[in-house]
């Protein structure tokens, strides 16, 4: 922005009104095409596949948040992350529910790989 560390700062308000105008001018939208154009970024698209940073999707529920359904097992420590060990247990949709996101479910990436399978290491 070419502020110094000392220099004054625009108004908050500033951020809101040029955010307005770049929407409704569709300066956004151009932006984006011509970025998506350049020779640097255009070697990385595909019309093939496409791939989806997991981190993005937005979550209510963490692994910690699941319970029994019947109410069986301890509950996290107190405080806002509290400590729970849940390792070893076996959870499912089943018994477990989130007690902060009731849509929530419990998934897993595919099915763990020892180093004695046959498998291992190979796609």
């Amino acid at each position: 922005m070419g502020l110094g560390v000392d220099d004054a700062v625009w108004d908050h308000s500033t951020f809101s009104k040029n955010r307005d105008r770049l929407l409704e001018a569709d300066v956004a939208a151009k932006f984006l095409q011509a970025v998506l154009r350049h020779p640097k970024v255009a070697r990385f698209l595909s019309d093939e596949h496409f791939s989806v940073d997991g981190t993005l999707v937005e979550a209510w529920a963490s692994l910690k948040s699941f319970r029994a359904k019947d109410g069986s097992d301890e509950p996290p420590a107190p405080g806002r992350n509290g400590e729970r060990d849940f390792h070893g247990e076996q959870r499912t949709n089943d018994t477990h529910a989130s007690t902060t996101d009731p849509e929530a479910k419990l998934y897993k990436k595919a099915e763990a790989r020892r180093p004695s399978s046959p498998t291992w290491g190979t796609r």
